[in-house]
């Protein structure tokens, strides 16, 4: 605007440049107050769309306003074995009677150490000499400890105290009976460590209800519970053991619970923890007929080795879909490993659903 006041200022007659001077100085005074004028006028308002939408938004829901969905937020992704809503779906957690006074479970969970002294092969129990295992089961113990705070560990040495065998023997039942002394001596270690203990049994063609009063000696005393193998259960099928996978019925499993409540009232003992191994369907049958009582809690143990996906399938397939009462999980030192696999830290299995309650280290 200037520059082009001055050059009409050029072009104009002398005697009028005073006053059209004095014009165009008005004139840009005048310009520059419109100007700073316009600049303090406010902000235009927003819009009604907009301010409705602002209204709604600072609005509390009520009855009226149904919440929507969001179309955002999706379902998360579990693993095998640790969707919440799957173990919901099959039953869990199990309705079951209250424990008597003294229950190991559902207030701790046991870290367990298998096998048998005689045999390197057969687990960590005999692989090691006692001093050197009982150190390994300690460490084992601190890393459950510091993992689950809220759960209190009990230690436990799991004896396989009937070993299948592949040959019929002079009982002609393919099984080995361990001595007393045996079992005595691995009885001591358990004290020594402040351990509970497990008489496994792997029955071969031996009936439970013959095997069962074998050790009445030993089950009488208040730290000393049961597990069966039915791996080894061959009865139905009369085969040799490990060549085919054994089966026990839930008639059997309810004939063993119901051996140890009548100690548990004849001695007047706590409830013993009944661990039952199962790595297949087959390998327990009627599981739904499963019988629960105050004087005994069950285990249904995943006893299967592998990849920690296949575990988790295990788990899920064996044992969360047929729900009985509390859950144990397998840890194969070597056999987890040999493919180069990693072995599954507590922190892993505690993300299972359910949780399980007796961990077992081979």
């Amino acid at each position: 605007m200037y520059v082009f006041s001055f050059k009409m200022r050029a072009k104009r007659p002398h005697s009028q440049g005073f006053c059209n001077y004095l014009h165009r100085i008005v004139f840009v005074v005048i310009l520059f107050q419109a100007v700073a004028v316009s600049q303090n006028v406010p902000e235009k308002p927003e819009t009604p769309a907009k301010q409705t939408t602002q209204t709604m938004q600072n609005t509390p829901e009520t009855a009226e306003q149904p919440k929507k969905p969001d179309a955002t937020r999706t379902k998360p992704k579990y693993r095998a074995g640790e969707d919440p809503e799957f173990a919901a779906q099959n039953g869990w957690p199990v309705k079951y009677p209250e424990p008597r006074t003294g229950s190991i479970l559902p207030g701790k969970r046991i870290i367990a150490y298998y096998g048998n002294p005689r045999s390197k092969l057969m687990g960590v129990l005999g692989q090691y000499p006692r001093n050197e295992m009982l150190a390994r089961l300690k460490k084992e113990v601190e890393k459950w400890e510091k993992a689950d705070p809220a759960h209190e560990v009990q230690p436990a040495l799991h004896l396989i105290a009937v070993v299948a065998q592949n040959t019929p023997g002079a009982a002609k039942k393919y099984r080995s009976i361990m001595p007393n002394e045996l079992i005595e001596e691995v009885y001591n270690w358990a004290k020594e460590a402040n351990a509970i203990m497990f008489i496994d049994i792997q029955a071969g063609h031996d009936d439970i209800r013959d095997l069962l009063p074998r050790f009445e000696w030993i089950l009488k005393n208040p730290d000393v519970h049961l597990a069966i193998d039915p791996e080894f259960y061959m009865i139905s099928s009369e085969k040799v053991p490990g060549t085919v996978i054994g089966t026990i019925d839930a008639g059997d499993i309810n004939y063993a619970s119901n051996y140890l409540r009548t100690l548990v009232k004849k001695y007047n003992l706590p409830p013993k923890v009944f661990v039952v191994h199962r790595f297949t369907r087959n390998m327990v049958t009627n599981a739904n007929k499963i019988t629960l009582s105050p004087e005994v809690t069950i285990v249904m143990h995943m006893d299967g080795w592998g990849a920690p996906a296949l575990k988790r399938a295990t788990y899920r397939d064996v044992i969360i879909r047929e729900p009985v009462q509390f859950t144990g999980f397998k840890i194969f030192y070597h056999n987890d490993t040999k493919n180069g696999d990693p072995l599954m830290t507590p922190e892993q299995i505690l993300r299972l659903v359910p949780t399980p309650l007796y961990i077992q280290y081979q």
